[in-house]
């Protein structure tokens, strides 16, 4: 069966980067992923920790039954600007080789470029992957990569061909369930086209904003280029969980004992206790009842 790991991006203002394998073990999850926190690392900046704290981060791992599987950084790996390439190469260089150290050797992450710069974004994009490729082969790490809303490119389908693009088996795909209207509402068919370079699947709710003739959500003045979506707990939002897991079930990424299912709701902080332990069930409920 998928690991199931959870994102503790709810805990990063109460809980130390060292304590993330005990809050995850007291949840009842035996897998975590490590996101942007203060401790280890911020969305587009350089890597904070070094080996004698990713030793004891491996320690506490251990000692608390848990097993670290991924990391997530994020870094404008699309730029467009050149020295935001620059600076994503390095660091995420320094993330490959974290990733290493700490016997998690998958990478999430973002294409992070600009949609009114697709083009300029898109040639950022392949200028890093030429030189990042080489540091996953020596380092045995995979990269798995999400179009996210406000990215040069959101569509599923087109940043599954982007990454096809590239020619190696050590980048894939990640598929963020709450992404899935941005993505085109796609699942049935996207899945089965990324085949087994499905990376990770994240799942937290959304609502879809192409409801209500595009007045779901109203920003003003009519016009803004705002991307909006959530990352609620399943079943508050739109998403249609049946089909996903059907999905996931007939294309055989359930029945992959690699495979990675993340949860990351990020809406209710003050209930993260309660809405990560919901998480934890209905996965197993989703699980067990795909293609039933």
């Amino acid at each position: 069966m998928a690991r199931i790991a959870l994102d503790p991006t709810p805990y990063n203002g109460t809980v130390h980067l060292l304590d993330f394998p005990d809050t995850v073990a007291r949840l009842g999850y035996e897998y975590l992923q490590l996101t942007p926190n203060p401790d280890f690392g911020r969305h587009f900046h350089h890597p904070k920790v070094d080996s004698e704290m990713i030793a004891k981060l491996k320690k506490r791992a251990k000692d608390a039954g848990v097993t670290i599987t991924s990391v997530l950084p994020v870094q404008r790996l699309g730029g467009p600007e050149p020295h935001q390439v620059r600076a994503a190469i390095r660091n995420t260089t320094r993330y490959i080789e974290i990733a290493a150290e700490l016997e998690a050797p998958i990478l999430n992450t973002e294409f992070s470029g600009r949609p009114e710069r697709e083009e300029e974004s898109e040639n950022c994009f392949y200028d890093a992957m030429e030189a990042l490729i080489p540091v996953l082969e020596r380092e045995g790490v995979t990269m798995n990569i999400d179009p996210h809303p406000d990215d040069f490119v959101e569509d599923g389908l087109e940043g599954w061909r982007i990454i096809r693009g590239l020619n190696s088996d050590r980048v894939g795909f990640v598929y963020v369930a709450s992404h899935t209207f941005h993505y085109g509402d796609r699942a049935t068919s996207l899945i089965p086209e990324i085949g087994d370079r499905l990376g990770a699947v994240y799942t937290a709710d959304t609502f879809d904003h192409n409801r209500s003739n595009g007045l779901r959500y109203i920003t003003n003045p009519p016009g803004n280029a705002v991307r909006v979506h959530q990352h609620l707990a399943i079943g508050d939002g739109d998403v249609d969980w049946s089909e996903l897991f059907s999905t996931l079930r007939s294309s055989g990424f359930l029945d992959d004992p690699e495979a990675l299912i993340v949860s990351n709701v990020f809406a209710e902080d003050e209930r993260a206790d309660e809405v990560s332990k919901f998480q934890l069930a209905k996965l197993r409920e989703l699980i067990e009842n795909a293609g039933a």
